[in-house]
């Protein structure tokens, strides 16, 4: 093979896909569950996403951002209305975006230290490696990026103790979507974003997978009634195109001059196009409000379903984003189930994770979890 093996690919090669639904190369079709990895949050293929980009394509692709580009002004002013942000950074992933995260926090407060959690996942960079509390991510690459420290979810004394006067920002995600799907308390939300302001430290929300109208909210720390100094977006921003964005309050912006940061395709005019397309779709309120009440039967679904199988052991639920924790070991029902036809995702080793678009319709819903009682119906009798 000419590809390095860095990932565990199942027998899967799409052929095409549309909405919810992707067809395999064999003319299987499957209901995505999984939205590549909570990318698709529109579905695939969204018209206004489509023919925005097409617009784009016969225009122009590409110019360094030493030009200006209008639509990038265009996208950055879309985030900030409808957000505590002010100034927008662009790149091209997740990943860089959190980069770019505690690049500016480190620059801004003078300070090295940043506090994270374990069980969260940050990126694959050295730094957002280190940024990340999960061990495995970092096993064979040798020394970290220094002045990370690893508090305990949900645990605001955890926080306290490791706080001292290197301290530059504590960076969360308020969904812990790699470690499992475990949402912040609203106590420990709210009293982390209170501690930080009082110790002038900053605030970073990782918002890469619960943004853009995952959880019901355009994005997730408004469940919370918080603002963050910082807060970074990429998966569902461009519905399948590579962007990121870092966001920051106005204070911040100075820090971040010519020089200090840049990237060549960040901000490119194909992301963008798909971006505005994405965000005009999904901040309008009609659209959220239909999100919440889907989310809202999805709940119901899997309480009435799911809920009462002994091989369920608890399953957590923040909009459109779901991990049902199971008593053993689940990965394994990720190609069990997809030989039914449902695509679905695992965080961790016993966390079945559902991030369906959020334009599924209340019949796929009710398809899919049938589907996927069946499946674990069949565990528990082996349990």
């Amino acid at each position: 093979m000419a590809l390095f093996p860095t990932y565990n690919r199942y027998d899967l090669a799409v052929k095409s896909a549309d909405g919810t639904i992707v067809e395999d190369i064999n003319g299987k079709k499957y209901l995505d569950f999984g939205t590549g990895i909570g990318v698709c949050n529109l579905g695939h293929r969204h018209p206004a996403v489509q023919e925005a980009i097409e617009n784009q394509l016969n225009n122009y692709w590409h110019v360094s951002n030493l030009y200006k580009q209008p639509i990038q002004e265009e996208v950055a002013e879309l985030i900030t209305e409808n957000s505590p942000g002010d100034s927008v950074f662009f790149c091209n992933s997740g990943a860089e975006a959190n980069e770019a995260a505690i690049k500016l926090a480190r620059k801004v407060s003078g300070k090295e230290k940043i506090i994270t959690f374990n069980q969260s996942f940050h990126g694959r960079t050295f730094a957002t490696m280190a940024a990340t509390g999960q061990e495995k991510v970092r096993i064979g690459f040798g020394s970290m990026l220094e002045s990370f420290a690893y508090a305990t979810y949900n645990d605001l004394e955890s926080v306290k103790k490791l706080m001292d006067e290197n301290t530059a920002a504590v960076m969360l995600e308020v969904v812990q979507g790699e470690g499992g799907v475990i949402p912040g308390n609203e106590d420990f939300i709210k009293g982390l974003a209170t501690l930080c302001k009082k110790e002038n430290i900053l605030l970073i929300v990782d918002e890469i997978q619960t943004g853009i109208g995952r959880t019901g909210e355009k994005f997730g720390f408004e469940h919370y009634g918080i603002e963050p100094d910082i807060f970074t977006l990429a998966k569902g921003l461009g519905n399948g195109l590579p962007v990121g964005a870092m966001v920051a309050k106005q204070e911040y912006a100075a820090a971040f001059g010519p020089g200090s940061h840049g990237s060549t395709f960040g901000g490119n005019p194909l992301a963008m196009s798909a971006a505005k397309a994405v965000l005009t779709t999904v901040f309008a309120s009609e659209f959220l409000q239909d999100v919440m009440e889907t989310a809202h039967y999805l709940q119901e679904q899997l309480t009435e379903h799911i809920k009462p199988l002994d091989f369920v052991k608890e399953i957590r639920q923040k909009g459109l984003m779901v991990g049902i924790e199971c008593q053993t070991q689940a990965t394994h029902l990720v190609p069990k189930l997809m030989d039914k036809g449902i695509l679905v995702l695992s965080a961790g080793e016993n966390v079945v994770r559902l991030l369906p678009p959020l334009t599924v319709s209340k019949n796929e819903i009710a398809k899919a979890v049938m589907t996927l009682k069946d499946v674990l119906q069949k565990e528990e009798i082996m349990l």
